[in-house]
């Protein structure tokens, strides 16, 4: 049986942190190892206690989630931050993402939805409520002005990527994970998961977000293909 995977909770709500810990426990995939009330307890933890992932609220007395993100980034990049917060506004979203969270998840979200999200930013992947994606790709086209660590990348950089990275980085831009990308390809998941390792590498990105931004940015994926 592999490892479980380590949660740290963030919240300052403690009867939300303790519903979220009463549905972890209910798996034998998931060990809570921490909790924190605030945001800047939330870094210390992360830091003490390196979770694979850490559920993290963005309004929170005090350290906000979208700076304890920023934090854990530097202090723990070996943790994955999934935001889980009420808040539907594009502009938060689109600063958390850059502040370094691997995914934005909505706290009306569905038992089954949270702990497949959860096990996805376990393994990497970055995971967005289906009813964000729409305002994070409308916030990159313009209507918002995010400043993403894509903007950096200029474009010609995109010739650095061969056809086939090029192929997986449109798959990217429309949220699928590895294992729906290598059925597509009709690829090995660990190879399609060597490609996003080398876009990631030559556009000298940080996570599958950032390359679907870019992505978009640039004009390889437009609005009617995602």
């Amino acid at each position: 049986m592999p490892d479980p995977i380590r949660v740290l909770l963030v919240d300052d709500h403690a009867l939300f942190r303790s519903g979220i810990k009463s549905l972890l426990q209910r798996h034998a995939e998931f060990e809570i190892v921490g909790e924190a009330g605030d945001g800047m307890e939330g870094v210390k933890r992360a830091g003490q206690l390196k979770p694979h992932v850490v559920l993290l609220d963005l309004h929170m007395p005090g350290l906000s989630g979208r700076d304890a993100a920023a934090m854990m980034a530097e202090e723990s990049p070996s943790s994955n931050v999934l935001m889980l917060t009420v808040s539907e506004d594009a502009e938060d979203l689109i600063e958390t993402l850059r502040a370094g969270a691997c995914g934005y998840l909505l706290k009306n979200i569905e038992a089954d939805a949270l702990i497949a999200a959860i096990n996805k930013a376990a393994a990497g992947e970055s995971v967005i409520s289906p009813q964000m994606m729409g305002k994070l790709l409308k916030g990159v086209r313009g209507e918002l002005p995010p400043k993403t660590a894509a903007q950096t990348v200029v474009a010609s950089e995109l010739n650095k990527l061969s056809p086939r990275e090029r192929e997986i980085l449109t798959f990217l831009a429309r949220g699928q994970s590895n294992k729906e990308i290598a059925r597509k390809l009709e690829l090995a998941e660990s190879t399609v998961k060597i490609h996003v390792q080398n876009i990631l590498r030559k556009l000298n990105l940080t996570s599958r977000v950032q390359a679907a931004v870019f992505a978009v940015e640039q004009g390889i994926v437009q609005d009617s293909d995602t």
